[in-house]
């Protein structure tokens, strides 16, 4: 089964969110609607409305206040849109551009196929400056993950990653955060996960790392 069937599946199976993001199935505007969570509830006729899928990807690039969203994660997709799609392959486009890679994810999480990169892997593998983050402690890495991750540090995905094969994540709020936004409904949601640590905690540990070096000294 394709991408776009197992999201046609979903859709007819009730599926209404993911992210920040609302999916109204046959709307009097259009077959599939996708709205900002915070503006469900708003009148349809003061949002702007766009035809096509591809305005995803101009919507998803600023806050509200206009810095640049470094990572699609981000609990930080400005509102005030519409998109009025036809398909499920239109809305399958659409949230490709929202959030790269989160249906195939969420497909493979799905099925049990997802690949996942723990830390230390992860911590292993860099070079150049960022090689001294592979140096931060397992306290140190276990505190970044509480300042980093999770929907207090806006970031709304479910980590699938450990610290290393024997090393879960310590119990927080971070770490049980189940990738869905507004506590709706796992059955009418898709989960956003993240099956490794992102560019952005890989920079704060070699920070961290280099803390941990000059408390040392």
């Amino acid at each position: 089964m394709s991408l776009t069937q197992k999201l046609t599946e979903a859709l007819a199976g009730g599926l209404q969110q993911i992210g920040q993001i609302k999916i109204l199935t046959d709307h009097d505007l259009a077959p599939f609607v996708l709205v900002h969570l915070d503006d469900e509830d708003a009148d349809f006729s003061s949002l702007n409305a766009h035809p096509t899928p591809d305005k995803a990807r101009e919507i998803g690039l600023y806050t509200p206040h206009g810095d640049y969203r470094f990572t699609k994660g981000e609990m930080s997709l400005p509102g005030g849109w519409l998109l009025l799609l036809q398909s499920p392959g239109e809305v399958r486009q659409a949230l490709d551009l929202f959030y790269p890679a989160s249906l195939g994810l969420w497909a493979a999480w799905k099925d049990g196929s997802v690949r996942t990169q723990n830390l230390r892997d992860k911590l292993g593998r860099q070079t150049g400056m960022y090689r001294h983050a592979a140096n931060v402690s397992d306290v140190g890495a276990q505190e970044l993950i509480q300042s980093v991750c999770g929907p207090a540090n806006k970031c709304v995905k479910k980590i699938l990653w450990q610290l290393d094969e024997n090393t879960p994540l310590d119990d927080s709020e971070a770490s049980r955060f189940n990738g869905i936004v507004n506590n709706a409904a796992e059955n009418n949601a898709i989960p956003l996960v993240c099956q490794e640590a992102c560019n952005h905690f890989v920079a704060q540990a070699r920070k961290k790392s280099k803390e941990e070096f000059e408390a040392k000294a």
